[in-house]
């Protein structure tokens, strides 16, 4: 089974930035970031179809987070900027199972999760 590792988590002040980065121990067509807040359930914060460089972003993140990858090492990051303190939750790496009808990333066929990197953003 694939393993994912992530690293790059903190704590910094609105307005900062944070960059995460998350190494897989193999090739994934689908890898991608969501995360958690404590009493809320886990949410999809972008996602990438790696061949291709497909991207999704959820709306909260649009134009502030961006998703690149280094291919020859199956790693995804994930630039963070303008963090504001509805960031702060615990963010999973995840790997997914490309549809191949639809060559999306669905985010129902991901299931496969890192042990989560904390974010915190001070107001």
């Amino acid at each position: 089974q694939v393993q994912l590792q992530e690293s790059g988590g903190g704590s910094v002040q609105a307005g900062g930035s944070l960059r995460l980065s998350c190494t897989a121990s193999g090739f994934l067509r689908c890898m991608g970031w969501f995360r958690q807040a404590p009493g809320k359930e886990r949410e999809v914060v972008a996602t990438m179809y790696t061949v291709r460089g497909i991207t999704f972003y959820t709306d909260s993140v649009k134009g502030r987070f961006t998703l690149d990858q280094d291919k020859s090492n199956y790693a995804l990051y994930l630039q963070m900027d303008s963090l504001q303190p509805e960031d702060t939750a615990m963010y999973y790496c995840a790997a997914g199972r490309l549809d191949h009808v639809t060559m999306t990333c669905a985010l129902e066929n991901f299931d496969v999760w890192g042990q989560g990197t904390q974010v915190t953003i001070a107001s």
